[in-house]
């Protein structure tokens, strides 16, 4: 079986959700939550990140409209993750992440924690599910 080493990433205005996987691609996990600063930042933190996983794929969430559209907030988050991949030297794939954030926060829920007091984590999990759909999609 192929290893696969891939990070998932929920790209926001604030935060970037980092989620990586197991190397048999079957279980994602939220890693980290990275508050955004600058470009060159970001891109810094993400490469520790892709060094230390070896990752060698970014998956990132793109936010489509509730009606399948890409609005500017999707526009947006293309032309960071095209920079990044730039940057970085790795391919990147989307995954439509349409209430990712949603199901993150409903599973906070579920453990008693407050969504609006854990953004971060809201983030991070949100990326984790946005990694785990693209994993269970490629098997």
């Amino acid at each position: 079986m192929e290893r696969i080493s891939a990070l998932g990433l929920d790209v926001g205005n604030k935060r970037i959700g980092v989620a990586g996987c197991d190397g048999t691609g079957l279980i994602a996990t939220g890693l980290t939550t990275i508050k955004r600063t600058s470009f060159a930042r970001d891109v810094e933190q993400l490469r520790e990140l892709v060094e230390q996983r070896q990752a060698q794929l970014l998956i990132v969430g793109l936010p489509y409209t509730m009606e399948g559209d890409l609005g500017s907030q999707a526009r947006k988050v293309q032309k960071f993750a095209r920079k990044l991949s730039t940057n970085l030297g790795l391919p990147i794939e989307y995954v439509d992440e349409r209430l990712t954030s949603f199901a993150a926060e409903e599973l906070l829920k579920a453990q008693n924690c407050s969504p609006s007091r854990n953004k971060a984590l809201i983030d991070r999990k949100a990326a984790a599910i946005i990694l785990q759909q693209w994993l269970d999609n490629r098997r």
